[in-house]
């Protein structure tokens, strides 16, 4: 799992620097279709990008953004069929795989998807251009990266299968070095473990009677002595005897 995280914050960065030069891969594609004589339809497909860059491409620059496109869409697609391998998943991440794959399909309709909030890509287009050329094209990688995300965030949620060899290893290690004290515990006779803890609870008793026992001896020694400091008064002169 934390290749695929690897591997898609590696796509997310190359994204990044591509999102930089949007107007210079509208720029690409729009000089790609005038050569192509092919202006009317939408760029809808991962395969006409590349034969645009193939066929129609007359500088290097073009050549550079276009080839771009492409290889961040094929990471995408090999990263899709990676994540196949990572876990099986349920229903619900499964679902998420399949249209990946069917958005990065070569062949796949683009031109009816359109990336939402938060990512602005088809706000940077005019209208003419979002309707009806570039909106969905330019719309592919932000979809895709949202839904990879989603997967990542799914099967995050459910049981791994080295979490839970790694909470056994734990416990197994943890076993053997309590063994020999349940051991020592468990060959120890029941006489003589309830022997000695008679023995100690009557220690206990004797050590508390004795304290008991100091404790009224000094308060018996303390009243006599204070009960021979307060005698009855007697005056000085004939009168003590």
């Amino acid at each position: 799992m934390n290749e695929v995280k690897e591997a898609l914050r590696n796509i997310e960065q190359n994204y990044k620097l591509f999102l930089q030069q949007q107007f210079t891969f509208i720029g690409a594609l729009q000089h790609t279709r005038e050569n192509a004589h092919d202006m009317i339809r939408p760029v809808a497909s991962i395969s006409q990008v590349q034969s645009y860059m193939e066929h129609h491409c007359n500088n290097s620059t073009d050549r550079r953004i276009l080839n771009m496109f492409l290889n961040i869409c094929n990471d995408l697609s090999k990263l899709c069929h990676k994540l196949e391998t990572v876990h099986s998943g349920n229903n619900i991440t499964n679902g998420i795989l399949e249209r990946c794959k069917l958005l990065l399909s070569h062949s796949n309709d683009l031109s009816t998807i359109r990336a939402k909030y938060p990512h602005d890509v088809v706000n940077h287009l005019s209208c003419d251009e979002a309707k009806n050329h570039y909106g969905g094209v330019v719309s592919l990688i932000p979809i895709v990266l949202d839904c990879m995300k989603e997967w990542v965030a799914h099967i995050e949620k459910l049981p791994m299968l080295y979490d839970v060899s790694g909470g056994s290893a734990i416990s197994e290690k943890r076993a053997p070095q309590d063994a020999p004290a349940r051991a020592a515990t468990s060959q120890t006779p029941l006489s003589v473990r309830l022997e000695a803890q008679t023995s100690a609870s009557n220690k206990d008793n004797v050590q508390v009677q004795g304290s008991k026992h100091i404790q009224k001896k000094n308060l018996n020694d303390t009243k006599n002595h204070s009960g021979k400091l307060k005698g009855p008064w007697k005056p000085p002169g004939r009168h003590a005897f």
